[in-house]
């Protein structure tokens, strides 16, 4: 059965925590699709897990366009959304214009950071049809002006701030939220306040639901890992393990009788 945006607005309402994952690519879609995760989203970190970037300021539409069709060809039940990159929202009208590009290379729902700052766009955006995620707390695409990742709502200024922009998102069409480094009891109250899912990352267990970048999860990044990630794999190890003894083969064939 086909996942929509319903079905995940349904799983807050039931009470049923939301998993959801990265994907940049045809086969890593299909195999967390044939796994059951409900929402699959082509995010920016594409930047640094795939294409070498330092940050996800790097990364252009043309990017996020090329790996979301791969993505969409695998044609998952999961439901299917995309980061909107960095400077591809600053004013309404290229909003608008992005999130069309994203929705015709597959996207069903489009995501974007920021709060307050940003409502003209997402009311924009919703109005043309195309679901919107908010993005909230540790902004990736803010990394250089903030100069570093940092957790969000340890001061009272900073928790009334999240909370307010929570609720401004969601008033403004926001069918969910993402939370970034936020503060667990301040990511509590959040999820207790508004009535649309909120998706945490770094941000405790008292979410609607949780994602992560999958290459965390699979530990097919080795070079970097999260601190709040506790990988369930060593993809990265048994891929080398695999070339090594295949090298050796090649090197070393055994000699037959």
């Amino acid at each position: 059965m086909k996942i929509t945006v319903e079905t995940i607005a349904a799983m807050k309402t039931r009470g049923e925590k939301i998993a959801a994952l990265t994907a940049y690519d045809f086969p890593t879609a299909k195999l967390l699709d044939e796994a059951g995760v409900p929402v699959i989203l082509v995010g920016d970190s594409v930047g640094m897990v795939v294409l070498g970037y330092p940050d996800t300021t790097h990364v252009t539409m043309a990017e996020m366009e090329h790996h979301l069709r791969a993505v969409s060809r695998a044609k998952p039940a999961s439901l299917l959304g995309a980061d909107l990159p960095f400077k591809s929202y600053e004013t309404v009208k290229s909003a608008v214009a992005n999130s069309k590009k994203l929705a015709a290379a597959g996207a069903e729902f489009v995501k974007a950071e920021g709060g307050r700052e940003i409502l003209p766009q997402v009311r924009a955006i919703v109005a043309t049809g195309i679901p919107f995620c908010g993005h909230l707390g540790m902004l990736p695409q803010h990394v250089l002006e903030e100069g570093g990742y940092h957790v969000k709502g340890k001061n009272e200024k900073e928790h009334l701030q999240l909370l307010e922009d929570a609720r401004l998102l969601e008033d403004a069409g926001a069918f969910a939220l993402v939370l970034e480094l936020v503060t667990p009891d301040v990511a509590r109250e959040i999820s207790k306040c508004i009535s649309i899912p909120t998706i945490g990352i770094g941000s405790g267990e008292y979410c609607d639901g949780q994602i992560l970048v999958t290459t965390d999860l699979i530990g097919l990044f080795p070079w970097f890992r999260p601190r709040f990630v506790k990988p369930r794999a060593d993809c990265a190890g048994q891929i080398k393990s695999a070339v090594a003894a295949w090298k050796n083969s090649v090197e070393f064939p055994k000699k037959r009788n």
